[in-house]
């Protein structure tokens, strides 16, 4: 058996780099969008292509890189390719607003829709092996009778993970609506387009972001409460 061919053949171990993700999806992309745009640049639709080239080769290399295949990363991809569709054949700028909410609604529906099945996405985004010491915390629930009492919790958990992506869709449609509102494929759209992917960071994925934080928290004061494990008791050592 040659060890070093299987070595070769493994994925290099992925390490996020949030900063650099940042840059290339959401910064490089605004920039291009609202300051090369004009005709005495790249013109309307060469600002776009250049602009949509940065998230789609990103993504494209993360997926054959690293060989990792994620459900929020294909969901962008297909926005990202949507809205490039709606630019370049001059579709009428409210799919854009439709567009934007469509995807974090969808992503709600399959959150809402897990809540049904044996695996609620709760359970494998926050509350897994390799955040928290889930066996320790089954121990203390069978021990404590309060098994029922958690799974009811932890379904609550899920319906306010839906709930944040609701939310992102929303705001997601009513800035879409605001700023958006020139002609599809004139340099005008793509400016406010840049304008729109930078302000929809700050504020739509930081209150998110600050969400998801309190869904956490609402998780392990549960745990804690139902167990009485402590902190550091309850995640996961490195």
């Amino acid at each position: 058996m040659n060890t070093n061919a299987s070595k070769t053949d493994q994925a290099p171990t992925h390490k996020p780099r949030p900063l650099v993700d940042l840059l290339v999806s959401i910064v490089a992309p605004s920039v291009v969008l609202m300051k090369f745009s004009g005709e005495d640049w790249l013109g309307a639709a060469g600002a776009l292509l250049v602009a949509l080239a940065f998230p789609i080769s990103w993504g494209l290399f993360e997926l054959i890189r690293y060989r990792k295949y994620n459900f929020i990363a294909i969901l962008g991809l297909v926005s990202v390719l949507l809205t490039g569709g709606i630019g370049l054949m001059k579709i009428d700028p409210q799919w854009l607003a439709v567009k934007e909410a469509a995807i974090p609604g969808i992503i709600a529906l399959v959150v809402l829709g897990s809540t049904y099945t044996r695996f609620p996405l709760v359970r494998t985004l926050l509350y897994n092996p390799a955040i928290l010491n889930t066996e320790r915390i089954h121990e203390q629930l069978v021990e404590g009778n309060n098994v029922a009492r958690f799974e009811v919790r932890l379904m609550n958990a899920n319906f306010l993970l839906a709930g944040t992506f609701v939310f992102s869709a929303v705001m997601n449609y009513i800035l879409a609506k605001w700023i958006v509102t020139s002609e599809a494929g004139s340099a005008a759209f793509n400016e406010e387009l840049g304008r729109l992917t930078l302000v929809s960071y700050p504020m739509i994925a930081i209150p998110s972001m600050i969400m998801m934080i309190g869904i956490f928290w609402y998780l392990w004061r549960t745990i804690h409460g139902l167990t009485g494990l402590a902190l550091e008791e309850i995640l996961v050592q490195k």
